[in-house]
């Protein structure tokens, strides 16, 4: 695919995807409360459209293809509710690690094997006996997602459940979005800086309509911060998001991105950009490769923290980035596992071809150089994992696409 340079980008993104994050969510705690709600706007996402064709499924092997967050929510869901299931994905998905969560699903009870490899999918989950614990300690810097899994699932345990969160924790906004979202279904759920406490509870069924995405809106901010000009108007967004990655308006202030809420619709204009920027990713990952783009096109020279989790998510995205980023000139230098630099580029090529790892990040990332050069995506369709109508919606603002 080409995106052919459009220094000019104007218009609504009307197909700004729903949260997949919040959708994923609202569908395992809604199974917990026996299917009885009422779920507005979910993610036309991949990832979503997975989990709510495979949460109730009778089949006895699960496929979750490439969806990390679907394969470590159900195996939560399936071994708690004693369901015997073999989970299974793609090849990425086998390398990705899903260890710490078996191990604590093991320790309170459940029995769960692994048909290939020891730590990594694909695993069979056979029974759930008796609870044998209700106190668990968990690393925190890994993936939160393995804390949410478990603190969805934790009110169905007879005895409840206490996370013991050990050293630093990694995206905290979403274990506050999950404990956020129990509470709407009727869950109690005390979260401390160190501690997560939940009882024996039951779930009650809730009409829940999910916001918009801040992590596909963070494409348009990239747009907005690299074009020539630009008038964006975002739809279904708000400021005061359970998202963490709606941190991207802070981030892109910095950038030269300036955002303002008018009739409930989200708008972009210009403004004077620095020339260096630092931030600490440890919250908000997912806006990492944006971010580390932008700066690269605008010659704005990056100091970056928290970007460890990006080594196991889809791809491995500091290699994926590193070199995909030396094509314009720049790159992305890691001094130790807690410490990048972004050297920008001091002049961008014509045209340039990025390779996309089957990463729907990073061919998001990447589109946005077309205000600035000509661009070619290979492997396109991959975002369809999360932002499905991307291409079109960047076609509505006036990007020419062949």
């Amino acid at each position: 695919m080409q995106l052919k340079l459009t220094p000019v980008i104007e218009g609504t993104a009307n197909l700004l995807p729903a949260s997949k994050s919040i959708s994923n969510r609202a569908l395992i705690i809604n199974a917990l409360a026996g299917n009885h709600s009422e779920l507005h706007n979910l993610s036309d996402a991949n990832d979503t459209q997975l989990m709510l064709r495979l949460i109730n499924s009778p089949e006895k092997t699960i496929d979750v293809e490439d969806a990390g967050t679907t394969m470590r929510f159900l195996t939560a869901f399936f071994a708690v509710n004693n369901q015997n299931k073999i989970l299974t994905g793609t090849s990425r998905m086998k390398e990705r690690p899903i260890g710490l969560l078996v191990d604590a699903l093991r320790s309170l009870g459940a029995s769960i094997d692994y048909l290939e490899n020891d730590g990594y999918p694909p695993l069979e989950i056979k029974e759930f006996s008796t609870q044998k614990t209700n106190t668990l300690n968990i690393r925190g810097d890994v993936s939160s997602q393995y804390i949410s899994a478990l603190m969805m699932v934790s009110p169905a345990l007879p005895q409840g459940l206490t996370l013991n969160l050990e050293g630093k924790v990694g995206s905290r906004p979403y274990i506050e979005m999950t404990a956020s979202i129990m509470k709407h279904f009727g869950a109690t759920c005390e979260l401390l800086s160190d501690k997560v406490i939940i009882p024996h509870q039951e779930y009650h069924p809730a009409t829940y309509t999910v916001e918009s995405d801040w992590s596909a809106a963070s494409y348009w901010f990239a747009l907005a911060a690299l074009a020539k000009k630009a008038n964006i108007v975002l739809p279904r967004l708000s400021l005061q998001s359970l998202q963490g990655d709606s941190v991207i308006v802070s981030i892109m202030e910095k950038l030269g991105v300036h955002a303002v809420m008018k009739n409930d619709l989200l708008h972009l204009s210009q403004q004077r950009s620095e020339n260096e920027i630092s931030w600490d990713f440890t919250h908000c990952p997912d806006l990492g490769q944006t971010v580390a783009v932008v700066c690269a096109a605008k010659g704005v020279r990056g100091n970056f923290t928290g970007l460890e989790s990006l080594r196991i998510k889809e791809t491995d995205r500091i290699a994926a980035l590193q070199n995909e980023l030396r094509k314009i000139g720049a790159d992305l230098i890691e001094h130790d596992s807690a410490h990048w630099t972004l050297v920008p580029s001091t002049m961008l090529p014509q045209i340039a071809s990025f390779a996309t790892y089957k990463d729907h990040r990073m061919a998001m990332a990447f589109a946005p150089l077309a205000t600035r050069m000509t661009v070619e995506i290979d492997k396109p369709e991959v975002v369809k994992k999360s932002y499905p109508n991307y291409w079109n919606d960047l076609k509505t603002c006036g990007i020419s696409i062949d």
